[in-house]
């Protein structure tokens, strides 16, 4: 059996794999790099599973904080990889995959189970999980709200600007208004979808598309992405693990 660990800013995953194909148990600390998120997420999918350190064969680390554990993993690799082999672990059959994180948007193309290529905006926070936590703060709303508050929208509401700061204001703006609130979330999905179906076109993403990442779990996002795509997305219940997964499956290789 073999531990894969991702690292996120905001999130730290860890699975444990066995046999290439059996997931044995898994954890996700809503806490991520530069904090005790990465030893308590080891920590819990060992106690989940009944399993010591000792019992492992193998850790892989993968994501922004990776690095953090070079005392702990055996190898780190790069997230992008692992996301690939994470992606194709839980849907085999997909081409493309939309991962928004904490803090980046990644779309990576696929061909069975590699990554080919692959675009990102790591530049600023817009359109990332950060982004909507923000906003989420701003309306005074929860992550679960605002994930679906939006759904019940009726008034079309464009928020022009992409930077999150001036979003913000505009957001503040618009409440000043009295503009409705499932309305204004509307208009953030948009922006956030607009988004990431851009670098789609940007990396010629193709069918079958899966999204992973925290927002995945926003369903507003989601639709939104969605229509821009005129495409379903494969939405996995551990969709957030992808990376940890494919450390998992990487680490299964390792001797």
């Amino acid at each position: 059996m073999r531990i894969g660990i991702d690292i996120g800013s905001t999130a730290s995953k860890c699975v444990i794999l066995a046999d290439g194909k059996e997931l044995v148990s898994k954890s996700l600390i809503p806490v991520g790099a530069g904090t005790s998120g990465p030893q308590r997420a080891i920590s819990d999918v060992l106690e989940n599973a009944g399993l010591k350190r000792e019992d492992m064969g193998y850790v892989l680390a993968t994501g922004y904080g990776r690095n953090a554990m070079l005392e702990i993993a055996d190898q780190q690799m790069s997230e992008l990889s692992c996301h690939a082999r994470g992606a194709s672990f839980l849907f085999p059959e997909v081409h493309t995959v939309i991962d928004i994180g904490g803090q980046d948007v990644k779309v990576l193309q696929i061909e069975n189970g590699v990554m080919t290529n692959f675009v990102m905006n790591d530049k600023c926070a817009a359109g990332t999980g950060r982004f909507l936590e923000m906003m989420a703060r701003t309306l005074e709303l929860s992550l679960e709200e605002i994930s679906t508050i939006g759904l019940q929208w009726k008034e079309e509401i464009t928020i022009s600007s992409m930077c999150t700061v001036f979003a913000d204001s505009e957001v503040v703006s618009l409440v000043a208004q009295n503009k409705a609130l499932p309305d204004i979330v509307h208009g953030l999905n948009q922006s956030v979808a607009t988004r990431a179906a851009a670098l789609f076109r940007r990396v010629g993403g193709e069918n079958p598309c899966m999204m992973t990442g925290g927002v995945s779990r926003n369903r507003g996002v989601v639709a939104a992405i969605e229509e821009r795509l005129g495409q379903p997305l494969f939405i996995h219940p551990d969709a957030q693990l992808c990376g940890a997964l494919g450390a998992a499956l990487f680490a299964l290789e390792m001797p």
